[in-house]
């Protein structure tokens, strides 16, 4: 399964989201604080300190946590691609606000001062964004491992799993509350999915010069096999079919699935264009157009 670009290209609050999730993480490991961040019921009712539900909601208690809760952080920046850094900033505040309200819920309900704190990390927006993976991201490979069938996305369920059980109870159930809240924001309650935020706040990220990793966006090209060298635009040429005449477009529904992906919108329509609007030959040719 392909996430799109390597790296953070076009995904500026994804990185933010991450480096501060590590250095929270790394922050309080340091001090010896990780396995007090959870919240607890005597945390919410009895006297809530501002410093751990903040870290409650960045860092992990762990280093198995910390590893498979960042690479999936990693894999779902295609979401950001899909539906721009202003949205997936109001996703990533919708889906912690209200993790956090169901975990307040569950304690309330439990009403038991001795139950263990619930594990802490981001686990509100992990499995939010399991929601829009599950409906959204389409399956290109299938195969069989000992006569069980899987896809290419088994392996982020596997590690959503991993994650998901890592603390057991601790963990079931912020995992589940993050389900809820994703659940909700595909449901556009209250409108949620068409709210924005000031475009001062999202270009703020991408103003940051952290660094980032793969290669750096390449600049808009008329073409998509102009990407690539003259002799492997040649390769190309002679692979694919020609293109389609100017007049016909591509569907919607086949530009979306390439979108989904983590492709740009305008590539993914001359990619359709010059493939008739096959999805399989446009993402091979845009595959191919990244390794050039």
């Amino acid at each position: 399964m392909n996430g799109g670009p390597s790296g953070f290209n076009n995904a500026p609050v994804t990185r933010a989201f991450i480096i501060a999730s590590a250095l929270f993480t790394v922050f309080f490991g340091i001090q010896g604080r990780s396995s007090k961040l959870g919240l607890s019921y005597l945390d919410i009712f009895g006297k809530l300190r501002l410093w751990k539900l903040i870290g409650s909601v960045f860092a992990f208690s762990s280093t198995p946590e910390l590893m498979f809760g960042l690479y999936l952080l990693y894999y779902f920046r295609v979401f950001e691609r899909q539906i721009g850094s202003n949205k997936y900033s109001v996703f990533i505040l919708f889906s912690v606000i209200v993790s956090l309200l169901f975990e307040f819920l569950a304690l309330a309900l439990l009403k038991d001062p001795a139950v263990n704190q619930v594990t802490s990390g981001p686990y509100g927006l992990i499995f939010a964004s399991f929601i829009p993976f599950f409906f959204d991201i389409p399956v290109s490979t299938w195969f069989r491992v000992f006569g069980v069938r899987f896809s290419d996305k088994s392996f982020i369920y596997l590690a959503g799993l991993q994650l998901l059980l890592s603390s057991w109870k601790r963990s079931i159930l912020p995992g589940i509350c993050g389900i809820l809240a994703g659940s909700l924001y595909r449901l556009n309650i209250f409108h949620i999915r068409k709210a924005k935020f000031p475009e001062f706040v999202t270009s703020f990220f991408s103003r940051l010069s952290w660094p980032t990793m793969g290669s750096p966006p390449s600049a808009p090209t008329r073409n998509i096999v102009g990407n690539a060298p003259s002799y492997a635009g040649r390769r190309v040429e002679r692979n694919y079919p020609s293109p389609m005449p100017s007049s016909v477009e591509p569907s919607e529904d086949s530009i979306a699935t390439l979108v989904s992906m983590g492709f740009d919108r305008n590539s993914a329509r001359q990619a359709l264009v010059q493939a008739r609007n096959d999805v399989n030959v446009a993402t091979n040719m845009l595959l191919e157009a990244q390794a050039h």
